[in-house]
């Protein structure tokens, strides 16, 4: 054997063998260093049957609000045909009102003493109010003419002053001042009314004045 594997051989046997202890620490480091823990699992995607159900809501949710849409639009447009001649009709009832003046302020006998030519302007006046209510009935304006001791709508008409009266029951129509318009169902103008209340009571004066009166000698 030579010098130098003689050296060889003596430095191998001088190396201590390795401590299992250490490698076990190693080992631990190498864990504690990675956080020991495994990486979080990543989320299931979803089965058929739930995207079929979820887009089925979507498909139900978009139908109601086109259906809504419709609604909406059909309602927009009928209302446009109804109210679309509201403003010009407002601006022709005092036309209209004008032609019933006229005609009332001529009374019957003034018809015949005025002669042909009165007469027959009345009638021009006649046929065209007669023309502008038919052309109110194409276009669903009515007039709304309270009758006396008809009852009070405050959907119709309008109270002007109240008239203290025994012939009528209270809360009935007592005078007209002014015929009112609807226009399909909605208000144009309302009718302008009087109505009835009850009576004031009779003084003390007045039941001594009517029990005078009362015939007692029967």
């Amino acid at each position: 054997m030579t010098t130098d594997e003689t050296r060889n051989g003596t430095a191998e046997r001088a190396q201590p063998d390795p401590d299992p202890r250490a490698a076990n620490d190693d080992l631990g480091n190498l864990r504690e260093g990675s956080g020991g823990e495994s990486p979080a699992a990543a989320p299931a995607a979803p089965s058929a049957e739930e995207e079929a159900a979820e887009l089925r809501d979507r498909l139900l949710r978009t139908l109601a609000e086109m259906e809504n849409l419709r609604a909406r639009t059909a309602r927009d447009v009928e209302d446009a045909r109804k109210y679309a001649v509201t403003g010009f009709a407002r601006d022709l009832l005092e036309t209209a009102d004008n032609m019933r003046r006229a005609l009332a302020s001529v009374p019957a006998e003034g018809r015949e003493a005025g002669g042909d030519l009165v007469r027959n302007l009345l009638l021009g006046v006649e046929m065209t109010e007669r023309t502008l209510l038919g052309a109110f009935e194409k276009h669903r304006i009515r007039r709304v003419e309270p009758q006396k001791g008809e009852r009070f709508d405050p959907n119709l008409h309008q109270a002007m002053f109240e008239v203290p009266t025994d012939a009528q029951a209270p809360g009935t129509v007592a005078e007209v001042v002014q015929a009112g318009y609807v226009i399909a169902d909605r208000l144009l103008r309302p009718a302008l009314v009087g109505v009835a209340k009850a009576g004031a009571p009779a003084t003390q004066q007045q039941q001594q004045q009517a029990g005078a009166r009362v015939d007692t000698t029967a």
